[in-house]
């Protein structure tokens, strides 16, 4: 961006909250587990309270509230005692009551903070307000026409929307991704981007350097993934810049972002709060919290995200990335704090291993797998087992990764696979040394290529001998014995 120019970003996230039933009645909010939302029939969840039917009554679930709450006390708002639902009044297909319920003139919650780590250090960015609401349906656009598909009406949502405190497109991206890992961390949602569980629309401005009125503010909405929200925040900044110094004006209106061009796209002219015609939703009472309960959720709020990344760091040793990728997916999270549990404070190297097998190897497979769960046979005690043998050099990666692999499963112990499979490394002298000794002379060339300096080809020679091992070989045993024929 032109270093004339300051950008001035304010998000709206919408989570979806991690309720079995929809907020207003008694459909299904989300399949089964193991099934997308796509995979589901369309129109499948609906009933005429969700799909508009005259003359239906919605009734709150009284789980939102909770879940809302406890998001609101994560971040250091204000919960209100007491709070409303209005309706938003607008037209569009998918919204089949011609008005969305929500909370505008009370939400539930107002006024907290969040503070996360960014490039340029510390950011602390402030939260105007936690507020309800149902989600709409979806259209499919086909051609020339447009079908509906109603399943995730009235799927509850929180809206959170912040402060215009964002000056760089990365701190959007970086507050994302605190956010998303303190809602899941908090089981408020289950935060899945590629299912929509988590959105943002992005409230873009620019302004010259040093003056305090803010320019015209463009709204990028409903992208879901914290790097396509950098990149639509990076497109609309730098095309509002040419528009100004083209002589021109930025519109007030409402863009989407096409991931493929990398281009944000007008959609239509940005509506007012006015526009919308607000007022209290005449079918529901009073939203009331007892000063009890608000006590009880409170007490409930487990440790958050950054202060379990810096326990960590400075307890385990874990590197920030490390810790970083664990705190990101609160089933991983889970599944460290087993392990801890299991090793002692002077056993910081076995809670790296650890970290570096889940960040990894695990990662990587169900990736790979997305059917496969961490339930299905792999436990901490495996996590351990392995990640001292690896430490006492009793197994190698290779070993390590084929012993997780039947693990997960059969859920054996790790001492009954590396038994069963052959999985120990040799580490016997008398065993290796005349294997080397076999080698060096049959590779004699390149031994004396190494012995001139050639550090790179030590890794051909120890791969011949681990061919002769059987890949059963100490690989750092070996190493060492190698160099000691150099240097006897």
């Amino acid at each position: 961006m032109s270093t004339e120019f300051e950008a001035v970003i304010g998000l709206e996230v919408h989570v979806q909250l991690a309720t079995e039933t929809k907020i207003f009645c008694a459909c299904p909010a989300k399949p089964t587990r193991g099934t997308s939302v796509s995979e589901v029939k369309p129109n499948a969840f609906l009933c005429p309270i969700c799909a508009g039917h005259p003359g239906t009554l919605p009734v709150l679930n009284r789980k939102v509230v909770e879940l809302a709450a406890k998001a609101g006390l994560a971040l250091s708002c204000s919960v209100r005692e007491e709070s409303r639902f209005d309706r938003k009044n607008y037209f569009y297909a998918d919204l089949p009551k011609g008005y969305q319920i929500t909370q505008y003139t009370l939400p539930i919650c107002e006024w907290g903070t969040l503070s996360f780590e960014t490039q340029r250090g510390n950011k602390s960015v402030r939260i105007r307000r936690i507020h309800l609401e149902e989600d709409a349906g979806k259209s499919i656009h086909e051609g020339d026409s447009t079908l509906v598909n109603l399943n995730r009406a009235g799927v509850p949502l929180i809206e959170l929307v912040t402060e215009p405190d964002f000056r760089h497109p990365d701190e959007a991206a970086d507050y994302l991704r605190e956010l998303h890992a303190i809602v899941t961390s908090l089981g408020v949602s289950d935060g899945n981007l590629q299912e929509g569980n988590f959105r943002c629309d992005s409230n873009v401005s620019v302004r010259l350097q040093g003056t305090e009125k803010f320019g015209t503010r463009v709204e990028i909405k409903n992208v879901n993934s914290f790097r396509f929200v950098e990149k639509a925040i990076e497109y609309e900044i730098a095309r509002q810049v040419e528009v100004i110094k083209a002589g021109g004006k930025v519109v007030q209106e409402t863009r989407t972002f096409d991931s493929d061009r990398g281009v944000t796209l007008s959609m239509r002219t940005k509506e007012e709060a006015e526009d919308y015609r607000y007022f209290p939703d005449p079918d529901l009472v009073a939203v009331r919290i007892s000063r009890d309960e608000l006590a009880k959720w409170r007490s409930e709020i487990p440790e958050l995200p950054q202060a379990k990344r810096k326990r960590y760091q400075s307890d385990w040793g874990l590197s920030l990335y490390d810790a970083s990728l664990i705190v990101s997916q609160p089933v991983f999270s889970s599944l460290f704090e087993e392990c801890l549990a299991r090793v002692s404070s002077k056993e910081q190297a076995v809670a790296k291993s650890i970290a570096n097998i889940l960040t990894g190897e695990v990662a990587k497979r169900l990736n790979e797998d997305s059917s496969l769960g961490l339930s299905q046979g792999l436990r901490a005690d495996h996590l351990v087992d392995l990640a001292r043998l690896a430490r006492d050099q009793v197994i190698s990666s290779a070993g390590l990764k084929q012993a997780l692999n039947v693990a997960w499963k059969t859920g054996e112990s790790i001492a009954t696979i590396v038994e069963i499979h052959g999985l120990k490394q040799v580490s016997d002298l008398t065993t290796l040394e005349p294997v080397v000794d076999q080698v060096l002379t049959e590779f004699a060339s390149q031994f004396e290529e190494f012995k001139s300096g050639k550090e790179k080809v030590i890794g051909f020679l120890v791969g011949q001998i681990m061919k002769r091992s059987g890949g059963k070989a100490n690989p750092v045993l070996l190493q060492q014995l190698i160099r000691k024929r150099v240097n006897p």
